[in-house]
């Protein structure tokens, strides 16, 4: 009865509630002075083409949007979403805390415990980021501790909960939901499969109920599958070659793994010595963090794991964090390693609204340039480019914007609707689903970006013509971030083969 006493006293300390209150009011502010980023418009421009699926990603982020997107919600409002899901994570997290508080010594303070794993969470990085705009990963980390919690209930033998139906039917819907936030969601599945089958055992696999939540969970991920077979499953296909990287190294992990703690600080040292003061049984639930943790940094070994993959599976660390912090006697020397983490989560923040300036000034992407490319510059400008790129088009008769890069035709094309986007790729991509490839002596307006910029296409892998109409430069602060080239091209050959511009150390 212990563990259900837990569960009905799980409210979170008022002190912490207003921290977390008002940081959800400060990620707003922040995301409603930025412009989207590349994954966020792209899933935007999924709420704006509602479909059972898409080429890489299973529909839910772009189907929880929809609604907003449908009623031409602005960017401060879409906002919002990923701030309630950041919260609900949170407190999830606090709850999980609570319940393996409950089996720990009864030295362990649960509530303090609690409040130790929201502070590791609230002191990684880009948590923050998470907090802000809304990718699949922001969808899988509430899912992830949920099924945490969910299954962390399901291991309780002595309350006989294997025997009921509704928590089998509610571990149905959470396997199914995380399913249709994002492919990865398989390594929580199979967190959830370690938990069950090492504390009942084979036995469970004779259980109905079992099989009638993995029904379930089929169900309501068929969207996704019955969108593949209609789709010759290039979603699956593309997953696979993705996940396969390039050939495996090792100094690529070594650099992943540094990421990894530039990301979220010293939760991994707090969360791993955790593990240890939960009895043996509910140790099984590491698995939530150690397969997801480890199959991805594998992944990275052919260099196809990025940080914010790994979101899902710190949330789920965090409780055994908690529970090590809560522990710990002398904690003076905290405070060193939390200033530490504190000013990072301060600092992004400001780099990202400040696009990086002052330090960042004048930086451009180019493969032959020694100068680094801005990370920060990628949320500011899109807006007034596809606002810009809209008056274009109307004013020289063109109904397509053109890019040479896929990863610009998302700001593109979400901030340039309703005109078509088409990539000057030799690839497939969801651009080709919706769109299609500008046909042979097609016309479109051709979009050059400074922090990727691109040789005029022209002559056989390329356009018959294209006139420079119009440049938009990109400030913040006084400073020039970007400036935004604009070409009328008419002539198209069908045979693209894109060309970095060398780049030099200044803006043009």
């Amino acid at each position: 009865m212990k563990f259900l006493f837990m569960e009905r006293d799980a409210a979170l300390p008022a002190t912490l509630r207003w921290w977390l209150l008002g940081l959800f009011v400060l990620h707003w502010m922040l995301g409603a002075s930025l412009g989207l980023s590349v994954d966020e418009a792209h899933y935007a421009l999924y709420a704006a083409h509602p479909a059972l699926s898409y080429f890489d990603h299973p529909p839910l982020v772009g189907w929880i949007q929809w609604p907003l997107v449908a009623l031409h919600a602005p960017t401060a409002v879409l906002r919002v979403l990923p701030g309630l899901l950041w919260l609900g994570t949170v407190v999830q997290v606090y709850r999980v805390t609570l319940l393996l508080a409950a089996w720990c010594s009864p030295q362990v303070s649960a509530a303090q415990a609690g409040s130790w794993a929201v502070w590791a969470l609230l002191l990684a990085p880009l948590m923050h980021v998470l907090g802000i705009g809304l990718l699949p990963d922001t969808l899988l980390m509430l899912l992830s501790v949920t099924l945490m919690r969910h299954t962390l209930v399901l291991m309780q033998a002595q309350l006989q909960v294997p025997d009921r139906w509704r928590p089998w039917l509610w571990l149905g819907c959470l396997l199914g939901l995380a399913g249709l936030s994002k492919y990865t969601a398989i390594f929580s599945a199979l967190a959830v499969a370690v938990c069950l089958l090492g504390v009942h055992g084979v036995a469970l696999l004779g259980r109905a109920r079992l099989w009638l939540a993995l029904l379930l969970a089929v169900a309501l991920v068929s969207p996704v599958l019955v969108w593949n077979a209609q789709n010759h499953w290039v979603s699956f296909l593309y997953q696979a070659n993705h996940g396969a990287g390039g050939p495996w190294q090792v100094q690529a992990v070594l650099r992943f793994l540094l990421l990894q703690v530039l990301a979220y600080g010293a939760l991994i040292f707090w969360g791993l010595v955790g593990v240890w003061r939960v009895p043996s049984p509910w140790r099984w639930s590491a698995a939530f963090f150690v397969i997801p943790f480890t199959l991805l940094a594998y992944m990275a070994g052919g260099g196809s794991s990025l940080p914010h993959w790994t979101a899902p599976a710190w949330v789920t660390l965090a409780p055994f964090a908690g529970l090590a912090l809560a522990s710990l006697r002398a904690r003076w020397w905290l405070r060193g390693v939390a200033l530490v983490q504190l000013l990072a989560c301060v600092a992004l923040p400001l780099l990202l609204v400040s696009a990086g300036m002052p330090f960042m000034d004048g930086k451009v992407a180019s493969v032959q340039s020694s100068d680094p490319p801005n990370p920060f510059a990628d949320l500011h400008g899109w807006d007034d480019a596809g606002a810009r790129a809209r008056v274009l088009a109307q004013r020289y008769g063109v109904d397509a914007v053109a890019v040479q890069n896929w990863t610009l035709a998302s700001r593109m094309g979400w901030y340039a609707l309703p005109l078509k986007v088409h990539v000057l790729e030799d690839r497939f991509d969801q651009f080709d689903l919706w769109d299609g490839k500008l046909p042979v002596g097609g016309k479109a307006l051709l979009v050059d970006w400074s922090q990727l910029p691109y040789v005029t296409p022209l002559g056989a892998h390329g356009f018959a013509r294209c006139d420079a109409v119009d440049r938009l430069p990109v400030r913040r602060f006084g400073y020039l971030v970007a400036t935004f080239d604009f070409y009328v091209c008419t002539g198209w050959s069908g045979h693209p083969q894109p060309v970095l511009k060398p780049a030099s150390a200044e803006l043009p």
